[in-house]
């Protein structure tokens, strides 16, 4: 969307078209890649492309339903007595990406309800926010900013797959990177770095990161994120149409 966007529209509705354009790009971003490559914690701290989506549903349900004490159209496992810490990181075995998607899209329509039908000045309160008064416009924008930080997750996730990287399904707004043109400065500017900052500390070799993770599951942590569901005890009901192959990134 253009920077002149706003000539056009109201705020409310600049805020809303920029929230689904994050919301677009973040389910995008599943197109094309295997069940066992959209489910794959691809960092230490476990984020995965599937688990955002679920993640973004309960913050979709949460923040445009309770907080304006309106009904949302399914429940949200933010809520849910017993729900593990962080599950809702992690698409589990029984679920299955159309089933995620699908529910990811029921409640941004509930949510747009809510923005639709109220003004940006209507109020509300977070109750996990030690209850504070909120208003719509206040709600609109974290929950935007929230959606376009982890639409950012979903771009490295991605490229970390299988190279693929774009803006939106419209517009990719990222120049070639695959040339030999690009590679070049790439690799120059990898020289440049080591040149000027040979003393700047590096990262951990894979065996100190291991051990700091253990460390912190042993000392806890607010928002650990669960094991990856077991494959044992015969395949889930994702698994049926063929998990697809192990992509690499180039």
């Amino acid at each position: 969307m253009s920077e002149g966007a706003g000539k056009n529209f109201g705020l409310k509705q600049t805020l809303h078209k920029y929230l689904q354009t994050a919301r677009d790009a973040v389910v995008w971003k599943l197109d094309g890649l295997s069940e066992y490559d959209i489910r794959r914690p691809l960092v230490p701290t476990g984020t995965n492309l599937l688990g955002l989506v679920k993640h973004l549903t309960c913050v979709e349900l949460g923040y445009f339903g309770p907080v304006f004490s309106r009904t949302m159209p399914q429940p949200n496992l933010w809520f849910e007595d017993g729900a593990e810490d962080g599950s809702d990181l992690f698409a589990t075995a029984s679920e299955a990406r159309p089933d995620v998607v699908a529910s990811y899209r029921r409640a941004c329509a509930a949510a747009d309800a809510t923005v639709e039908s109220l003004d940006l000045d209507s109020s509300g309160v977070v109750p996990w926010w030690a209850n504070q008064p909120v208003t719509l416009g206040h709600v609109l924008v974290h929950v935007t900013s929230e959606t376009c930080r982890h639409a950012g997750h979903a771009d490295i996730a991605r490229e970390l797959v299988d190279g693929k990287v774009g803006y939106a399904i419209w517009s990719s707004n990222v120049p070639d990177h695959d040339g030999s043109a690009s590679k070049m400065r790439r690799a120059e500017r990898l020289a440049e770095v080591d040149r000027w900052a040979p003393a700047a500390p590096r990262t951990p070799p894979s065996a100190e990161r291991s051990a700091e993770r253990r460390s912190k599951a042993t000392h806890g942590r607010s928002m650990s994120a669960p094991r990856p569901p077991s494959r044992t005890g015969g395949a889930p009901p994702w698994q049926t149409a063929g998990a697809g192959p192990r992509t690499r990134a180039p």
